[in-house]
């Protein structure tokens, strides 16, 4: 059953999904959560993960819960959900390809698109925040006291700097994940002392 549920889970972030990876991480949470698949925390890690691989954003992601939730099986049926909506939605375009671009209700539509997926994406990195900075909540008396928080705050503003500099990706990732691996590492040993 559970098997099916992640394919047909998968398949229909997969269809109501435009704007790639980043775009279908509302309808992750949401999914994961209400399913009960994941914590918001085991999610989060999920997404860097999926993020740092090589490949695309969402076939990594649907990899990885398929394989926490179902195994191997679940992984394969997780990723082919994700993909085959795309896979056949492709197919029907490539056949009408000249008639589809040239429709004026198409870029319509395509346009009126594009701001959302960009808020969708805007919400999605606020709630990935508020897990990863916040995870007692905003007002919770320890917050401001997590470890976590600066660095978090010096990573991303370096991070964002090294960006507009025009900083090839895979160097970004490379120190991030360098500077997560020190901060895993030392952070336990600042808290205690």
């Amino acid at each position: 059953m559970i098997l099916l549920e992640l394919f047909l889970t998968f398949f229909k972030i997969g269809l109501f999904t435009f704007g790639g990876g980043y775009a279908m991480l509302p309808l992750i949470q949401a999914e994961v959560a209400s399913n009960g698949w994941l914590s918001q925390e085991e999610l989060v890690n999920f997404i860097a993960v999926s993020e740092s691989t090589p490949g695309p954003f969402a076939i990594n992601i649907a990899t990885y819960i398929g394989t926490e939730t179902g195994g191997i099986l679940g992984a394969a049926c997780a990723t082919l959900g994700v993909v085959m909506p795309s896979f056949i939605i492709i197919l029907l375009v490539a056949k009408i390809y000249d008639k589809f671009r040239k429709n004026k209700g198409v870029q319509g539509c395509m346009s009126g698109l594009k701001p959302a997926v960009v808020g969708m994406i805007g919400a999605a990195i606020l709630s990935m925040v508020g897990t990863v900075l916040f995870p007692k909540g905003i007002m919770a008396t320890d917050a401001l006291q997590n470890p976590s928080l600066p660095i978090s705050i010096i990573l991303a503003s370096a991070m964002t700097v090294l960006a507009f500099k025009k900083v090839h990706p895979i160097i970004i990732i490379c120190i991030s994940a360098a500077v997560g691996i020190l901060c895993g590492y030392f952070l336990p040993f600042l808290t205690i002392a």
